[in-house]
């Protein structure tokens, strides 16, 4: 199934980027928010970090970033994207975040944009992120909640990679989430909750913030 998800993210990377702009408005009111989390001295990883453009505008904030997505040809487009705007503290690496080279609170942040829905299991993936971060350590992610408000594109659009997904055409697990059950997902594993925003732009994005309890 990794090997699965891996060639289709390969191949969306290409044109990755042109489909995420109709959603620039949550993306960067996402990043925006973010921002005021964010301290000179932090040491972040960012968990799916897709074509890289999450890392490469926070890096200047932050110490450190470790960036990483199951995608290589993802992995190959951030590490262009980081030589043209001159970052040089992300580390853009092709593994996902049960690599054992990710040792028990390592992190002062962990950051999960867009890609909660997509994980095959959500409670495993949350107690590993309880894990990487330190006391008190933040989990900021943002998730699209496909049961909450949406437009009637939006709609048809989502029905029809489920469809997809039946098929085996899109080989990964998209969720049709709504806000309360990430609220549930984050209290379960032992996360207490700071900040909340339903960000809209054609369909409902949840954006959390949290902290290691």
């Amino acid at each position: 199934m990794m090997n699965k998800s891996k060639e289709f993210w390969d191949r969306a990377s290409k044109n990755y980027d042109k489909t995420e702009e109709r959603f620039e408005y949550i993306h960067s009111k996402s990043r925006q928010n973010t921002k005021k989390y964010l301290k000179s001295s932090d040491v972040i990883l960012d968990y799916g970090c897709g074509t890289g453009t999450t890392s490469c505008e926070l890096a200047h904030l932050v110490k450190q970033i470790q960036a990483i997505d199951i995608s290589s040809k993802m992995i190959e487009i951030s590490k262009e994207k980081a030589v043209l705007s001159k970052v040089e503290n992300v580390n853009f690496v092709q593994t996902d975040i049960f690599d054992k080279r990710y040792r028990k609170e390592m992190f002062d942040i962990i950051l999960t944009f867009n890609m909660l829905h997509t994980v095959t299991d959500p409670q495993n993936v949350t107690q590993r992120i309880h894990e990487l971060l330190k006391p008190e350590g933040l989990f900021i992610s943002i998730t699209p909640c496909l049961r909450d408000k949406m437009s009637f594109l939006v709609n048809i659009q989502i029905r029809l990679v489920q469809i997809f997904c039946k098929m085996g055409i899109i080989p990964i697990p998209i969720r049709r989430l709504k806000s309360g059950e990430l609220d549930d997902l984050l209290a379960n594993g032992n996360f207490q909750t700071v900040d909340t925003e339903m960000i809209y732009k054609g369909a409902s994005s949840y954006y959390m913030v949290a902290k290691k309890a």
